[in-house]
């Protein structure tokens, strides 16, 4: 149940749907989630030793906010790291029972985007990508890979899905296994660059948009 928990919250977290600078009770997460306090409390800490939350004193919890720099920083870390992995996987190859075990992953992910279940694709998104890291054979590539997804945020999630945009991106995922299948390092090298920066790309441009929105003048809704 608390790990339940913590990958829900983290992926309410990474998505967007617990916002920035917004202080949670934990009472208030328990129900939202239709828990107890006490786990989503112990879950809570658990997020804030990772950098995405940080306590406030007789109040709860501040969802933190990465600066653009830092989501560049974090963004080029991980075309450091995944890219060649990615690559090195579709040369070795990859058993056809481990591609086998990640197309459910892969068809769970666009089932959440076409639900508009953003904390689920988030949830989906992170599994799929540390299995499949995971062949690559070394555990501690994971765990670093883990920590900078974890500290990324996915901002316009919401904003795509009701544009159709991010079922194409979701896709992505099964046209990976693909290329990896067939053992193209190449293809599958050229995919895993551009679907990584969907994160400072589309996905950024519609956060700038969102905060233009609320920051627009003549609306009082947004004041």
């Amino acid at each position: 149940m608390r790990q339940e928990i913590i990958e829900t919250l983290r992926g309410a977290v990474i998505s967007g749907e617990l916002r920035p600078g917004v202080v949670y009770s934990a009472p208030s997460l328990a129900e939202q989630f239709g828990v107890s306090a006490t786990p989503v409390r112990e879950a809570m800490l658990d997020l804030a030793k990772e950098g995405l939350i940080d306590t406030v004193r007789n109040k709860g919890f501040r969802i933190t906010e990465p600066t653009e720099r830092e989501l560049d920083d974090l963004t080029e870390l991980r075309l450091l790291i995944e890219v060649p992995t990615v690559r090195r996987i579709a040369e070795a190859g990859v058993a056809p029972s481990d591609i086998e075990r990640l197309r459910p992953l892969a068809a769970g992910i666009e089932d959440a985007a076409t639900r508009h279940d953003f904390i689920a694709h988030v949830t989906i998104d992170m599994e799929f990508h540390l299995t499949l890291l995971g062949f690559a054979g070394n555990a501690h590539l994971v765990e670093t890979v883990r920590s900078l997804r974890a500290r990324s945020r996915i901002y316009g999630l919401k904003t795509l899905a009701e544009r159709n945009e991010l079922i194409p991106s979701s896709h992505e995922h099964a046209e990976l296994l693909d290329l990896i299948e067939a053992r193209d390092a190449d293809g599958a090298e050229e995919l895993m660059r551009r679907h990584i920066g969907h994160v400072r790309g589309i996905w950024a441009s519609e956060k700038r948009a969102e905060e233009a929105a609320d920051e627009a003048p003549g609306d009082d809704s947004k004041r």
